[in-house]
């Protein structure tokens, strides 16, 4: 029953990243393409940790927080370009 569901909830999952792609592709605005990015790096998260759960494995946890750390970072610095304008300061001081 449970992997089932578990199967269940994949196929809606891929559904979802497929989502999250086309609104970053034809986003109207950058805001909406930053969130559909952030999204799709949660989406994938939560796919890859159903996927262990699957196939009663810990090998992906890495990945795991490869991603996440990624998709902060990547969060992170889009939003100060969205802001700023510029990722880096560069102060001549």
């Amino acid at each position: 029953m449970l992997q089932t569901v578990l199967q269940i909830v994949l196929v809606i999952m891929s559904i979802s990243l497929f989502v999250c792609f086309i609104r970053a592709i034809i986003g109207p605005t950058m805001s909406d393409r930053v969130v559909a990015l952030d999204t799709f790096g949660i989406n994938l998260i939560g796919f890859v940790g159903i996927l262990m759960i699957i196939q009663e494995t810990t090998a992906y946890a890495e990945i795991i927080l490869v991603i996440s750390i990624l998709a902060f970072v990547g969060s992170i610095a889009l939003a100060k370009f969205l802001e700023r304008g510029v990722v880096f300061d560069r102060d001549n001081n």
